[in-house]
């Protein structure tokens, strides 16, 4: 059974414009976004579609990205985040390490390309946590039906 994840995340960012055009320069690359304009429904948001990536903003009303991050690893700790930011500074993005991102990227992107590549690589490791769990829940059918007793129903 391959588990491979769609090609699909949830863009979290206080800014309309943002969301728009994060989703329209990342469409081509096949990478479909979900907008989210209000930080305070995104948990919800990623456990409702199952969504095993998001980019975050740092710097949001209510809900700061990092915290955002913080309750979302708390809730599903296998969703995968990369932040974009306005915010730049070392501290902000070594928290946002800290708490779990895989990435940290500045406004304004100047070049989609290396989001794409930080986002492509994301999927690829959360492929390969599929293809783990797959392998093991395979190992561990095999081990119970080799042990059962026979004659066994």
């Amino acid at each position: 059974m391959n588990h491979a994840v769609p090609r699909s995340l949830i863009h979290v960012d206080d800014d309309p414009a943002l969301l728009r055009l994060v989703s329209h320069r990342l469409k081509p690359h096949g990478i479909t976004v979900h907008s989210i304009n209000d930080p305070t429904v995104a948990v919800d948001a990623v456990l409702t579609r199952n969504c095993r990536l998001v980019l975050l903003d740092i710097d949001m009303p209510k809900v700061n990205g990092i915290e955002l991050l913080r309750q979302i690893k708390q809730a599903d700790g296998g969703v995968q985040a990369i932040m974009l930011t306005g915010i730049v500074s070392l501290s902000s993005a070594m928290e946002a390490y800290r708490v779990g991102a895989e990435a940290c990227f500045f406004k304004p992107l100047e070049k989609i390309e290396p989001l794409v590549d930080a986002i492509t690589d994301t999927f690829r490791k959360i492929d390969r946590w599929w293809e783990t769990m797959n392998r093991l829940s395979q190992q561990l059918r095999n081990s119970r039906l080799s042990s059962e007793p026979v004659g066994a129903s």
